[in-house]
């Protein structure tokens, strides 16, 4: 494996690309491993009414659209989020995987999934009632990335 270092002071934040031929266990690992060291304590600016809410990132279980609404999910509340997905999706750490076309969910907490052959499948939190859809399209990858986490590869 190559490592390369370029310093661009022009740069607003530190980025991290990591090329492969595929997406390996070991590869996983290193953008779960980076992603923690980065991701230490961050918050993100959520609205719920008039009130602005500073949530850790690690807080959030998952982000889902209702319409035209980007909502944020954590064990007990319900935030507005002023971000678009495909934007979370640079921001979120490595425990954060997009499961639909309008969802994205924190690995970390995923509790079970249901799979449904003709529909959606249903994801479950731990410490919570709220559920999330697995759209078919994301299954496999989502399944095969939660075995990885949860055999700590």
């Amino acid at each position: 494996m190559k490592v390369k270092i370029e310093i661009d002071e022009g740069m607003p934040e530190e980025e991290v690309v990591i090329r492969c031929p595929g997406l390996s266990d070991s590869v996983i690992a290193l953008q779960n491993y980076i992603s923690k060291q980065g991701s230490a304590k961050r918050c993100l600016s959520l609205k719920k009414g008039e009130t602005e809410f500073y949530v850790p990132i690690e807080e959030i279980y998952f982000f889902e659209t209702e319409g035209r609404e980007l909502r944020a999910h954590t064990a007990e509340r319900i935030f507005s989020c002023g971000y678009k997905l495909y934007e979370l999706e640079e921001l979120l750490p490595g425990s954060f995987m997009r499961v639909s076309k309008s969802t994205i969910a924190n690995l970390d907490f995923v509790y079970s999934i249901t799979r449904n052959l003709t529909a959606s499948s249903v994801m479950e939190f731990a410490g919570t009632k709220k559920k999330a859809m697995v759209s078919r399209a994301y299954f496999k990858a989502v399944t095969e990335r939660l075995k990885a986490r949860k055999l700590g590869i």
